[in-house]
This record gives C-alpha cells, sequence and structure tokens, in this order.
C-alpha cells in the first residue's frame, strides 16, 4: 500500500507536468532539430525553465543531414505535410502544445496552425519568422556558403519559375515587390497562406483557433530583408525606401487571416530584440518568451 507521502509526491508531480503543456521546435535555414549550439541549447534551457515539459524538435527527414538540406531544398508545402504526420504520431501533443519557430521555421509554424488544425496549436511563437517574405538574401547562415551561392544563382535566374519554386525553399517565400502580380500568382507557399490568390477561410477559422500569436523581431538583422517581415510588415509596392505595417496592410484592413480581430483582442504580441537574427541571451529568452509556455 503507498503511503500518503508517496501519493501526495506522485500528485505534485503530475500537476507540474501537466501545468506546463508540450513544447515543438522548427529550426531555421541551415540548421537542424539536434544541432547542439543552437536548438539543442534551447531544448535544455527549455526542459529547465519548465521541469517535467515535454521538449520537441521536429526533423524534416530521417536523418540530420537530410533535415538541414530539406531546410533548402525540400518543397515548404511538402515538409508542412511531412511536420503534420510528425505531429498527429506523437501522442504526448493530443491535448496541445506550444510552437516555436525559428526563422522560416516561424511561417512554416504558421502554415501548419493554418492547415494542420490537429494535435491543437496553444501559442505560436515566430522567433525571426519572414512572414511577408524576403526580398534579398545578404547573409548565409552557418558553414553553407557554397550552397548558399548555389539559391542566390537560382533566385537571379528566375524566383518565380516553376523549377525554382518548386525545389527552392527560398523561392517559395521570396517576395518581389516590383513584380507583385507575378509573385501572386507564382508563389507556390507564401502567396498561398497570406491569402493573396485564392481565399481560404478553413486558414482564418484555424489561425484564430490559437491562444495567441507572439512575433520577435531583430532590429539589427543582418539575414532578413526586410527584417519588418518579422512583424508581417514589408516594402510598398514599387518602393523600397517604404514599409507598410501590419496595420495598414490589406492582409489586417480585409482581416484575410483573423490578424485584425486577434489584434483587437490582444492576441497579438510584437516582441523586439535589439540584436542580430536569432541572437538572444538565455535571460532575453526567459523574460520573453518562458511566460507564454507555462499554461
Amino acid at each position: 500500500m503507498l503511503s500518503l507521502i508517496t501519493i501526495i509526491v506522485f500528485l505534485i508531480h503530475a500537476i507540474t507536468i501537466s501545468g506546463s503543456p508540450p513544447v515543438v521546435l522548427w529550426h531555421g535555414m541551415g540548421d537542424s532539430c539536434c544541432n547542439p549550439l543552437s536548438l539543442g541549447t534551447i531544448t535544455k534551457l527549455l526542459k529547465r525553465q519548465l521541469p517535467g515539459s515535454y521538449v520537441s524538435s521536429l526533423r524534416i527527414g530521417s536523418n540530420i543531414v537530410e533535415d538541414t538540406s530539406n531546410g533548402f531544398f525540400m518543397n515548404a508545402n511538402h515538409q508542412i505535410d511531412y511536420a503534420c504526420k510528425l505531429l498527429n504520431a506523437d501522442k504526448n501533443l493530443s491535448q496541445g502544445y506550444h510552437a516555436i519557430g525559428f526563422s522560416q521555421g516561424g511561417q512554416f509554424f504558421r502554415a501548419i496552425a493554418q492547415r494542420c488544425p490537429e494535435p491543437p496549436m496553444l501559442n505560436l511563437i515566430s522567433i525571426g519568422g519572414q512572414h511577408q517574405g524576403v526580398f534579398g538574401f545578404p547573409r548565409c547562415p552557418g558553414d553553407n556558403e557554397t550552397i548558399c551561392n548555389y539559391i542566390r544563382d537560382l533566385l537571379r535566374f528566375g524566383a518565380y519559375e516553376s523549377f525554382v519554386q518548386n525545389h527552392l525553399v527560398q523561392a517559395e517565400y521570396w517576395h518581389d515587390p516590383h513584380k507583385e502580380e507575378i509573385y501572386r500568382k507564382a508563389s507556390i507557399f507564401l502567396a498561398d497562406i497570406n491569402q493573396e490568390n485564392t481565399f481560404n477561410e478553413q486558414y482564418k477559422t484555424n489561425l484564430l483557433k490559437i491562444r495567441n500569436l507572439i512575433l520577435v523581431k531583430f532590429l539589427r538583422d543582418s539575414m532578413v530583408t526586410p527584417h519588418d517581415s518579422e512583424h508581417f510588415g514589408f516594402y510598398e509596392e514599387n518602393d523600397t525606401s517604404k514599409i507598410i505595417p501590419l496595420r495598414e496592410s490589406s492582409l489586417y484592413l480585409k482581416d484575410l487571416l483573423g490578424l485584425k480581430t486577434m489584434d483587437e483582442q490582444s492576441r497579438i504580441k510584437f516582441l523586439e530584440s535589439d540584436t542580430d537574427h536569432l541572437q538572444f541571451t538565455d535571460k532575453w529568452f526567459i523574460d520573453n518568451i518562458i511566460p507564454y509556455l507555462q499554461d
């Protein structure tokens, strides 16, 4: 027969676990699920700050090499389908999970929220995600300069050519403000999830199911152009000297994704870090991100 103390300890442990929903991570371009210097460090930090919590880092592929490569060359729509299957197969997530996407993982997780509502996503945290795309490829992450030079050549060749769109991830969120009509017609990923062609009511319905959308912008970002995209801002058409912020965009004013509704309900949090892309301290992460993961 169990002692009273044993039962109390068991109940306290159960309450602690149930009080911290699972957390799922999605890495950015040039990274992998399990890099000990990036998401491996974040995973350890999360487990220290959320004792007993379940933390998973998505691996898109059968191994780390494939995962890294797929971040460059696996069609983004196929990655979303792949990730959706992983999430559905993980029984630890059946009651809901918090999502943290780093760089392009931010807009990929948003696509998950819109297209794959089960298991339920609780809070969506986008750290440096490019939600209005990019128009520039100024810096390469890590030791991937050879790959990045190849990507630059493909983007110069024609980001909106069918072959490039279907086989180069970065082209799938390439947003040329001088070719808005071509972008809307040719973009197989970003234009779709941003409702810039056919309106999909389900995308809006599903995104409104999340509790909060937390958007982190890096004020000294040397990788994302423009860095305002991390807060859903982007260049005015044919004018790269002017940024249209989220609240002045048609995406917001027409409430195509429910962002206006969420904002009016104080469910969009605009955070900033006065640093370069994905450069933040443990203290910044603990102070700014951990509070959204505790219930």
